[in-house]
């Protein structure tokens, strides 16, 4: 019996026969052609592009998938197939390097692939996995070779691979494979998130394991703890069955929970927002029971195209959200660009890139592409309750001058009578203890605080969460971060300005007490984790909360602090755990 750790994606337990796929790149040798056979070239581009646009067309009308999530997945890749200037690059390389029209579709996917897999930020890296979708689509159309799909199958299996496309995964059949595991992935990749919408319990970043199962191998995936077990023996597949009935029951009572209000037992109302990335990713939201985006991540515009984003293309992803939710908040940081997020076309040399160029100071250096959005930005603020949040703010003059800019922008909306909300209201992620630490002043010139408490933890303890050797020192649970925590908090409310928590730690139960014990009313989370954190809030009374607070702020260490955090959650919610 062998057990690996690696990365849960989709909930749920199952035991099954290991399917072992080869998903392994396919690679394309470099054939030059004769200029006279450009136009050809081209034109074997353009049909490649059309039958894939065709395919996706009907596989998103297709009977076999009725799920919106993966509608709107294709959806995406349908987006960037249409994209004029991401078939010019292709077609523009043919030309000047004379190659065969595969070998220049699998080179331009993979630099951008290779662009995104090398951002620090995960909801954008894993999006790597979507370009070699369209890579292995566009491939197939020009070299006619099959796509990696399974033949149907006799018995439920565990599908065992190296990575697996959204469009593998949207595939498979719930009543064959019981969940799969993968070397690579992540937690927001596509493909994470069409297991979810499948119900396909789902394990990935294990490192190398398709080595390590074989074609007899038994196998017990935990998509809950991010668990495999290769082999087990028949006492621990009871265990593992014991498990999974306590989950089934779990999450049908979660499900029942979805039009409740998160409200604490002594009726204390908490708001529960979403973070999402997608204008497409708003549905899941809605479907998880949030009340609106707490955190509309914007960057996803500017790295997915070979081109600058127009204040078009701005106004139309926002208002397909804000339309979605009538009336609800919805919450959108302008670009946190720079750093490992840098638009094709913009070169950045930084010898320490996270201390650098980014964020506001990125927007503020580069005001053409700032107005751009913040134009696009107001358009759609007439549609619906649009806030407009500024990211890793340092000081009151950023915050001044992002301003100024805003009424820059106002007043050539004015001069062309193009109509916008003028009282949209403006926040600001608190993300740096510099900013933390002058919140008072802060709270004069904007509506709202939203802690970010992922760049906050990193810059408070100087650690980078990425980095293999010190990212167990990364941890809100440390005085410092709480102390710089519960100062905003107090800030805000004296300032009587809105307040909320939307990085990871506000996804995560053993925090959800300490958060309310400390005054916070509103939290933005990943959608997924929406009904496990409103059970926990409807299990306790703000008195409880209060307590724990008091209890952890007397506590001088990091390990003190999880420990005992952890059991209080575990008390309320031990299935979760």
């Amino acid at each position: 019996m062998e057990i690996r750790k690696g990365i849960a994606v989709s909930p749920g337990v199952s035991i099954a026969r290991a399917l072992v796929i080869d998903s392994r790149e396919q690679r394309i040798p470099r054939r030059s052609i004769l200029p006279s056979q450009r136009a050809n070239e081209v034109g074997r581009v353009s049909e490649a592009f059309l039958g894939a646009i065709q395919e996706l067309t009907t596989l998103q009308s297709g009977t076999n998938i009725d799920q919106d999530n993966i509608r709107d997945i294709f959806a995406v890749h349908l987006r960037f197939l249409q994209d004029a200037s991401f078939r010019r690059r292709i077609t523009d390389f043919i030309e000047k390097e004379l190659t065969t029209a595969e070998y220049a579709v699998s080179t331009i996917l993979r630099e951008i692939a290779s662009h995104f897999a090398g951002i620090d930020d995960p909801y954008i890296s894993e999006r790597a996995a979507d370009i070699f979708d369209i890579e292995k689509r566009l491939l197939q159309k020009l070299v006619g070779k099959a796509r990696d799909m399974m033949d149907p199958l006799g018995e439920e299996v565990i599908v065992i691979a190296n990575d697996l496309t959204p469009t593998q995964t949207a595939g498979f059949s719930k009543t064959q494979v019981r969940g799969f595991a993968t070397e690579k992935g992540g937690r927001t990749s596509h493909t994470a998130i069409i297991a979810r919408t499948l119900g396909i319990p789902a394990v990935v970043a294990l490192g190398d394991i398709t080595g390590s199962v074989s074609a007899d191998s038994r196998i017990i995936i935990d998509g809950n703890r991010g668990v495999i077990v290769i082999d087990p023996s028949e006492d621990t597949i009871q265990e593992y069955r014991e498990y999974a009935q306590n989950l089934r029951r779990l999450g049908l009572k979660l499900d029942s929970l979805r039009d409740k209000p998160a409200a604490t037992r002594d009726g204390v109302a908490v708001t529960l927002l979403g973070n999402v990335e997608f204008p497409d990713e708003a549905k899941m939201v809605k479907e998880k029971g949030g009340q609106g985006i707490g955190l509309y991540r914007t960057e996803f515009l500017y790295l997915y195209s070979g081109t600058e984003p127009t204040e078009e293309d701005h106004y139309q992803a926002y208002a397909e959200t804000v339309r979605s939710f009538e009336g609800k908040p919805v919450v959108i940081r302008t670009m946190d660009l720079g750093a490992d997020k840098v638009p094709h076309g913009h070169k950045l040399h930084e010898a320490n890139p996270v201390l650098g160029l980014r964020s506001i100071r990125y927007c503020l250096q580069n005001l053409p592409l700032f107005k751009t959005q913040l134009r696009g930005l107001l358009r759609a603020s007439v549609l619906g309750d649009i806030r407009i949040m500024f990211p890793l703010i340092g000081n009151l003059q950023e915050l001044r001058q992002a301003k100024m800019i805003l009424r820059d922008v106002m007043e050539d909306l004015d001069e062309y009578a193009i109509p916008y909300n003028p009282l949209v209201p403006v926040g600001i992620m608190i993300e740096t203890p510099s900013a933390a630490l002058t919140a008072s002043m802060l709270a004069g010139d904007c509506d709202f605080f939203s802690i970010g408490t992922n760049d906050l933890i990193q810059y408070t303890l100087a650690v980078d969460r990425a980095n293999e050797h010190v990212s167990t020192m990364f941890t809100a649970a440390d005085p410092a971060v709480l102390g710089l925590i519960r100062s905003v908090i107090h800030d805000a409310h004296k300032a009587k300005i809105g307040l909320s928590v939307c990085g990871e730690v506000a996804s995560e139960p053993e925090f959800i007490m300490l958060l309310l014990g400390m005054g916070v009313r509103t939290l933005s989370l990943a959608p997924p984790m929406i009904p496990e954190v409103k059970q926990i809030i409807r299990s306790v009374t703000i008195e409880e909360c209060n307590f724990l607070a008091r209890k952890v702020g007397a506590m001088d260490s990091q390990r003190q602090i999880k420990n005992y955090i952890r059991d209080a959650a575990m008390k309320i919610m031990p299935e979760a755990f």
